[in-house]
């Protein structure tokens, strides 16, 4: 017999073994003896056989490959997408899988939604994690209604405890409460905000998160201080940019939403003749990897994307192999980074 031409009954026959029993090797269940499974992997490294991907979905097998979706209106540069996904892959790998990523321009794009939703269906993958998504996402929405297993960051929906849910976000309302902290103790009154994307999450959450912890030192914020931005460095440079020529008085210190934005507002201030932080003070959120290396750098809160990542991770592996019957979420950690962006007034 050639080797190419061997299926899995022939490996059953001469392993001495049933065909189910063949498959949980092949699908590495854990319930097979290990005497067992080291008979079935000789004959299997014996003949070279390779199961038929096709057959395996047929059959309901599980393809070992999870999805990586993106959600990016702008060609991914920032070195903290990569991390992200170098993140990802490194967990998945470790664990025996595989990682299809697809990057998402729009939403609103019927035809990648599609071509996305067909991922699940033509059971191409066990299951899919999304990073910036909005917080609802209907075609995610209608996944998970499916069964499908799907992993997000950055997502809360009131009563929505599905099984096949795993949710992993940002405690960002104690890392908004150590920056306004700080700041104040540092004697900052005035402080503006420049506030993240509504639809995302942590958009919502963290202006929210601000204006409790400025509440807390009978703080008021002044609506003229709250800028807008989408998350993106553009953003942040752009609202700043608009924000400078219109402001007739100007805060002591500004609190970003992420340490992109706040990239996009040291130019502008840098670019208006600001110096920070002896003019300005100014902090971020996130501790994105290039913050210690600006000048100035960056005060900042911390976040451990890549513990955030693999946990991530590794729930919904566990929830693909295991079919648990529990929701998962998982929060991260916040931890206030000082460097050399704020000063005392």
């Amino acid at each position: 017999m050639r080797k190419n031409d061997i299926n899995s009954i022939e490996i059953a026959r001469i392993a001495g073994v049933s065909r189910s029993t063949v498959s949980r090797v092949i699908n590495n269940y854990p319930n097979v003896p290990q005497a067992t499974r080291e008979k079935v992997m000789q004959v299997i490294e014996r003949y070279g056989y390779s199961p038929n991907f096709s057959a395996r979905i047929m059959t309901g097998m599980k393809t070992l490959t999870i999805g990586l979706f993106l959600i990016s209106p702008e060609a991914i540069h920032d070195t903290l997408t990569h991390a992200l996904i170098s993140d990802v892959i490194e967990s998945a790998s470790s664990r025996g899988y595989y990682v299809l990523t697809h990057i998402i321009r729009s939403t609103g794009d019927m035809e990648a939604v599609r071509k996305v939703k067909d991922t699940f269906y033509q059971r191409r993958i066990d299951g899919g994690i999304f990073i910036g998504a909005a917080n609802h996402e209907p075609f995610i929405e209608e996944l998970i209604a499916k069964g499908f297993v799907a992993g997000i960051v950055d997502q809360h929906l009131e009563g929505r405890l599905e099984p096949n849910r795993v949710i992993c976000n940002f405690d960002n309302k104690l890392g908004m409460k150590q920056g306004v902290d700080y700041l104040v103790g540092l004697g900052h009154r005035n402080i503006a905000f420049i506030a993240g994307d509504p639809l995302r999450c942590s958009g919502p959450e963290r202006m929210e998160a601000f204006q409790d912890a400025m509440a807390a030192h009978g703080l008021k914020v002044n609506p003229d201080w709250v800028l807008p931005s989408d998350f993106s460095e553009r953003s942040g440079y752009q609202s700043t940019a608009r924000w400078l020529q219109s402001i007739p008085d100007l805060p002591t210190a500004i609190f970003a939403c992420n340490d992109s934005v706040a990239f996009g507002a040291l130019r502008a201030l840098n670019e208006a003749g600001l110096r920070v932080p002896e003019d300005i003070s100014l902090m971020g959120f996130d501790d994105h990897l290039l913050s210690s290396r600006i000048q100035p750098a960056l005060t900042t809160i911390r976040v451990n994307f890549s513990e955030m990542i693999d946990m991530l991770t590794r729930q919904v592996i566990e929830t693909i192999e295991d079919g648990t019957q529990l929701f998962k979420k998982y929060v991260g950690t916040a931890e206030l980074v000082i460097r050399n962006s704020c000063r005392k007034v």
